[in-house]
């Protein structure tokens, strides 16, 4: 299967926190990377948001170094590619779509990236399924 993953998702993996039905969905899209044949695309600025969420979650002391590094070296061996091309759409078709969804234009770059492939989106977050829904994408 091939789809698009955001970090919504990603995270629930590192913190295991969030409603039931949230772990539960993250838990199906990591499921899904034991399959041969799973690709999970991610737009350019995925990195950053890891990251960044990593380096506040470890000053507030909520994560240890050595479990974010694990956590990295998991996600390396993943079938996850980041989309070099996001940035091309940054400004026009991910813009627009942040405009018109109410969405941040990180958020939006998920969206465009779905809709421009043709692949599902796995996301637990509630504005970008509304969007991808009302944008006739299909939720992963």
């Amino acid at each position: 299967m091939r789809f698009v993953v955001d970090n919504s998702v990603v995270m629930r993996w590192l913190f295991a926190d969030g409603s039931p039905a949230d772990l539960g969905y993250a838990r199906k899209i990591l499921a899904l990377f034991q399959e041969p044949a799973t690709l999970a695309l991610v737009p350019a600025v995925w990195p950053l948001e890891v990251g960044n969420v990593i380096a506040r979650a470890e000053a507030k002391g909520l994560l240890q170094e050595a479990r974010s590094a694990g956590f990295l070296s998991l996600l390396r061996d993943m079938a996850i590619e980041i989309d070099v091309r996001s940035a091309e759409f940054a400004l026009t078709d991910a813009l627009q779509l942040a405009r018109r969804h109410g969405l941040s234009t990180y958020d939006a770059s998920y969206l465009e990236l779905a809709l421009r492939e043709s692949m599902p989106l796995a996301t637990n977050d509630a504005a970008l399924r509304k969007a991808l829904r009302k944008a006739g994408g299909k939720l992963a």
